[in-house]
């Protein structure tokens, strides 16, 4: 065991722990001691780790103190993360200290990573079937490791398409967007004003688009625990990106991680660019932020041989190591904040994707989406989206692929055969490395 543990250690992507010492240490005195003595005989307190900024992390702290206002024997500390990176890094060191929250929001293709060490209990003990089967099957697919129900699905969002709907009818083009890879180089080109320096489309070089251009290529990401996409569907979009850079009509934001993605949205909030991709969790944001100064269209992706969308976002997951008692408390606190009511509170103040038809169907969302048709695109889009991989190390495994891709986007003379090729094999490497 101490080398196969050894062994994960080394490459940086498993969580430093073992099942037995977690699940050994759950109902002890120990355990408790190291959680801060959280429980007494009246109340039970827990740990929440929310990596959510802005308006999102506003909400869910609302929603946070509406709880504890309404449960006197269970009270939640909500404690906000950066972002989904580092609250992942966080948790690892946590887990192996034994101070580990008991929920988190763990994004999704990080669950294969937690799971797999065994840092993630399994819910179906507390939500049966029933329960589970309320969330869009299309959500579901990110919540099961080894059919075990380890994520429950809350903050979940798709990629989409923002537009200037200002710039877009100066251009003279029809402001609710391209329909295909081919419309959106048509409408970067028009829109784009080199004069003021003001480009058509701007688009942070990240994993979940380029999965989602694979996908609408024909191709797939795994198949199994082998990349399957070292061929024209994953050449397609490097093609298509350096194709737009070298017309002048696409800007890639500098920074890494997040940090471009900030780049880009503030680039649109300010004018310089017409269209860009995101998530829709960032809607209420940039409405926000571009009211009185121009007016926002979303969309789907568009469309190459056919739409695809990788979901996003978050599932709340419960983490081992607590107690009974602090892990009844943890799934009160989720099945709460996955009631009917609380999602559409959450999707309608942030942008985030209803999980369930339920709530889809609210008088409150169907109201919404007539006055804000904008909020109801990525729940529309999601009768195309296709799951992403739940293997172990996937994050870094797709960050040495995304290394070379923004190499072929830095050099556009690099063959896009060969950037993929490269990718592809940089990113096996990790895979096998870390799923033997």
């Amino acid at each position: 065991m101490k080398m196969k543990l050894k062994r994960k250690l080394a490459t940086g992507l498993a969580i430093t722990l073992l099942l037995g010492s977690l699940v050994g240490c759950s109902n002890s005195n120990d355990a408790n001691a190291s959680k801060g003595e959280k429980t007494d005989s009246n109340i039970t307190k827990i740990d929440f780790w929310a990596p959510l900024g802005g308006t999102n992390g506003e909400t869910a702290q609302k929603m946070v103190d509406q709880f504890n206002s309404e449960h006197k024997d269970v009270q939640v500390n909500m404690l906000k993360q950066k972002d989904y990176y580092e609250n992942a890094t966080k948790l690892q060191a946590a887990l192996t200290s034994k101070d580990q929250p008991d929920v988190t929001l763990l994004e999704i293709t990080q669950t294969g990573t937690f799971a797999s060490a065994g840092a993630l209990v399994d819910m179906s003990k507390y939500f049966d079937k029933t329960y589970q089967e309320r969330f869009f099957s299309g959500l579901l697919t990110n919540s099961y490791y080894e059919d075990k129900f380890v994520g429950m699905p809350f903050n979940r969002s798709t990629p989409i398409l923002y537009i200037n709907r200002d710039m877009a009818t100066k251009a003279g083009l029809d402001p609710s967007g391209p329909k295909s890879w081919e419309e959106l180089k048509d409408y970067a080109s028009k829109m784009t004003n080199k004069s003021e320096d003001t480009y058509g489309f701007e688009t942070p070089i990240d994993i979940w688009f380029y999965e989602a251009m694979v996908m609408q290529s024909g191709g797939e990401i795994t198949n199994g625990k082998k990349v399957a996409f070292n061929n024209e569907a994953g050449q397609a979009p490097v093609k298509f990106w350096q194709d737009m850079m070298k017309a002048g009509i696409m800007k890639m934001p500098p920074g890494e991680d997040y940090n471009a993605w900030d780049v880009a949205k503030q680039d649109f909030v300010n004018g310089k660019v017409g269209m860009i991709f995101t998530s829709t969790a960032d809607l209420a944001g940039l409405m926000q932020q571009t009211e009185g100064k121009f007016e926002i269209s979303t969309a789907f992706l568009p469309k190459n041989q056919k739409y695809a969308t990788p979901t996003g976002g978050a599932n709340l997951v419960m983490l081992e190591g607590g107690t009974d008692k602090e892990k009844e408390a943890s799934a009160e606190f989720i099945e709460w904040m996955t009631q009917t009511d609380k999602i559409v509170q959450f999707s309608s103040s942030t942008g985030y994707l209803p999980t369930t038809e339920d709530a889809t169907n609210s008088e409150k969302l169907q109201t919404l989406y007539k006055e804000k048709p904008q909020y109801k695109v990525a729940t529309d889009q999601l009768q195309y989206a296709v799951a992403l991989p739940m293997l172990n190390g996937y994050k870094e495994a797709t960050d040495k692929l995304m290394d070379e891709i923004k190499k072929g986007l830095t050099d556009l003379n690099a063959n896009p055969k060969d950037v993929v090729s490269k990718g592809t094999s940089a990113m096996q490497a990790v895979i096998d490395k870390t799923n033997k």
